[in-house]
C-alpha cells in the first residue's frame, strides 16, 4: 500500500473574510496609533463625522456611525467633557445640533495624520504589493487619496 502525497485544493477565497481580516488588522493599528492621543477608532469615526457635519444630531451620528443614539449620546458626552465637541442647541428639548471645538480640530488634525502614516505603512510604497493594490483601489473608488489638508503638494 502506498500513501500518496495529496493535498486538498485550497478553499475559495472569499472578499468578505479577506476584508474582514484586513479590518480587524487596520484597527488594530489604528487603534494603537490613537492611544496617545487619547482617542479610540469609534471616537474617532464620530469627531471626524461631526467635523465634517457640522450641526449633526445623536441621530444622524447614529446613522453615519451604525450606531445606537445612545451609544452616541455615550461617547459625546465624553467628547464633550474633554472639550472636543459641543451642543449648539439654543433651547432644552429641540433636536441637538453638535459641532467641533477649536481643541477638537486640533485632535482631529493629529488624528488624521496618525491615520495617514497608518495607510503608509499598510498601503504605501514600502507595503506589501497586494495590499498597495488595495490601497490604490480604495483611493480610485473614493476619489480622494488623503484627508484635505494631508495632500502631497
Amino acid at each position: 500500500m502506498t500513501i500518496e502525497n495529496t493535498r486538498p485544493e485550497p478553499p475559495v477565497t472569499s472578499p468578505s473574510v479577506v476584508l474582514l481580516t484586513l479590518a480587524r488588522r487596520i484597527e488594530s493599528e489604528l487603534g494603537a496609533a490613537l492611544a496617545p492621543l487619547g482617542l479610540t477608532v469609534g471616537r474617532f469615526g464620530l469627531l471626524g463625522h461631526i467635523s465634517g457635519v457640522p450641526g449633526a444630531s445623536f441621530s444622524d451620528l447614529a446613522r453615519m456611525s451604525g450606531i445606537t443614539v445612545q451609544s452616541v449620546h455615550t461617547a459625546v458626552k465624553a467628547l464633550s467633557g474633554a472639550g472636543l465637541v459641543r451642543d449648539c442647541t439654543a433651547r432644552a428639548g429641540s433636536a441637538s445640533r453638535l459641532e467641533i471645538t477649536p481643541q477638537g480640530a486640533q485632535l482631529m488634525e493629529q488624528a488624521l495624520r496618525a491615520a495617514a502614516e497608518v495607510d503608509e505603512r499598510l498601503f504605501g510604497a514600502a507595503a506589501d504589493p497586494i495590499l498597495r493594490q488595495v490601497g490604490d483601489a480604495v483611493r480610485a473608488a473614493f476619489g480622494r487619496s488623503a484627508p484635505p489638508g494631508l495632500q502631497a503638494d
